[in-house]
């Protein structure tokens, strides 16, 4: 815990985050296994373009 101290201290008091990151990388970890072994590429083709008309 006292190593990260510093890390966690930065977190409280610097007014940046790395949240929309982390939650763009969930999301297309969320994607990759609901599409891992049966989705083929006209699949995730169509779910990429709905997705981008929202």
């Amino acid at each position: 815990m006292q190593s990260d101290f510093s890390v966690v201290e930065n977190a409280m008091l610097l007014p940046w985050s790395n949240g929309q990151v982390e939650v763009q990388i969930n999301k297309m970890k969320t994607l990759k296994r609901q599409l891992y072994g049966r989705a083929s590429f006209a699949l995730l083709r169509k779910m990429l373009i709905l997705q981008a008309d929202r």
